[in-house]
């Protein structure tokens, strides 16, 4: 039996994938939500609220941290604790093209099952980006798996046919706590391959190229490109050439040009989707890291109403120090939103939004913006996790999205000529 331990996309996903096999589990939620209970009950799974059963595996959520401790009672009874890449892996036939690093992961993965599908392989996306991997893996000649380093420190025998590592920068110290913890944790990605497998690397990166180069799979190193989008490409290329000559194919270089004239362009990442007079309004919910942040308060439209806040994964804001210059003020949201705005430094002005919900919070942060700009834009450019207030970042640049329309902000995209 086993016990899967979280709900939401993940595991209802996992719930969906054994009942197809036949599968029976229990399930577990530390906060549950009465409408995911009721999937789960539907779907033919009972609950075990009081961890009574006896698991030989836990398939733990990657919200979930490995050092919770109903994760580690259930550990010490015996359990398997594993991840759904792991399930997918060990139960569907599908071959994987396993995609991770510290920034890249989502639009590298979109390029390449993008660019396979072109090349006439039924290639679908899943993991980190929606859907759930257990969601496509069984529809898929190749399934596409964006890996967060949540995902995978809890694998043991999953293995890509073709890895690709990006880069290994710093994030989430908040549940890792050392860099040297998180980049094990994404380096698990490579630790069962084999001269069969296929590695694409990043040879810009030190600690990337250090560690591809002590693996037996057939390597194929990037550059990295002028922009995020060109090194994504590239990275995305390599998995596609990869996987191709796995497949003992040629590149169908005529196909990749028709490929490459509609490459998608992933959501919520500085994306200017509205305007109200001379103000824009930009989401880029998903910048949660110091180099996003700082490449969004670099591009954005100057004054900057710089919306920030949720949870702190350890972000570093010294680098940030010399961009406040361009903001106008800093809208503190979420739990940590003032203990980050404070430790900017003084200089520009902070408004802290103490509202729990989050969706009365940005549009209060909206609100707040409109009254101190004529021009100029508002960015949402967190630096931080969102569990806090929202499901996910793509819940939280909904509702920033909500807050906008409301206060009178009107659909705009800018002209790209």
């Amino acid at each position: 039996m086993i016990l899967v331990y979280g709900l939401g996309r993940s595991g209802l996903g996992v719930l969906r994938f054994l009942r197809k096999r036949g599968l029976p589990a229990c399930f577990y939620d530390d906060r549950p939500k009465e409408m995911e209970v009721q999937e789960a009950l539907n779907l033919g799974f009972t609950p075990d609220w009081n961890l009574e059963g006896d698991y030989p595996e836990v398939v733990a959520a990657p919200g979930v941290p490995l050092s919770h401790p109903h994760l580690e009672a259930l550990k010490a009874r015996g359990a398997l604790i594993l991840g759904e890449a792991e399930l997918a892996y060990r139960l569907s036939p599908a071959p994987i093209i396993g995609i991770t690093g510290t920034a890249g992961k989502t639009s590298t993965t979109l390029f390449t099952a993008h660019l396979l599908r072109g090349q006439g392989l039924k290639a679908l996306e899943g993991g980190n980006v929606d859907p759930p991997l257990v969601s496509v893996v069984d529809e898929a000649e190749v399934a596409v798996a964006e890996l967060s380093s949540f995902q995978l420190e809890r694998i043991h025998v999953f293995r890509p046919r073709v890895a690709v590592l990006l880069n290994l920068g710093v994030d989430h110290l908040d549940r890792h706590g050392s860099v040297e913890a998180y980049h094990q944790a994404k380096l698990n990605l490579l630790k069962n391959l084999t001269p069969e497998d296929a590695l694409v690397y990043n040879e810009g990166d030190p600690k990337v190229r250090q560690a591809a180069l002590a693996s037996p799979a057939r390597l194929y190193p990037f550059t990295p490109g002028n922009s995020p989008r060109e090194t994504n490409l590239r990275a995305a290329l390599e998995a596609t050439r990869a996987y191709l000559e796995l497949l003992g194919r040629p590149l169908n270089t005529d196909l990749l040009q028709e490929s490459l004239k509609t490459l998608p362009s992933p959501p919520h990442r500085f994306q200017i989707f509205a305007r109200k007079g001379e103000v824009v309004f930009i989401d880029d919910s998903i910048a949660t890291r110091t180099p996003s942040v700082a490449a969004a308060l670099e591009a954005a439209p100057a004054p900057i109403a710089w919306i920030l806040g949720g949870e702190d994964k350890g972000a570093d804001l010294e680098a940030l120090r010399p961009l406040l210059s361009r903001v106008r003020v800093v809208l503190a949201i979420g739990r940590d939103g003032p203990k980050m705005a404070e430790a900017l430094g003084g200089g520009v002005e902070v408004v802290v939004l103490p509202q729990t919900d989050g969706r009365a919070a940005l549009r209060q942060a909206v609100a707040e913006a409109l009254k101190r700009l004529e021009r100029g834009s508002v960015l949402l450019a967190p630096l931080a996790a969102s569990f806090d207030q929202f499901r996910d970042y793509q819940d939280r640049a909904q509702a920033f999205r909500e807050a906008v329309y409301a206060l009178g902000g009107e659909p705009w995209i800018p002209s790209s000529s």
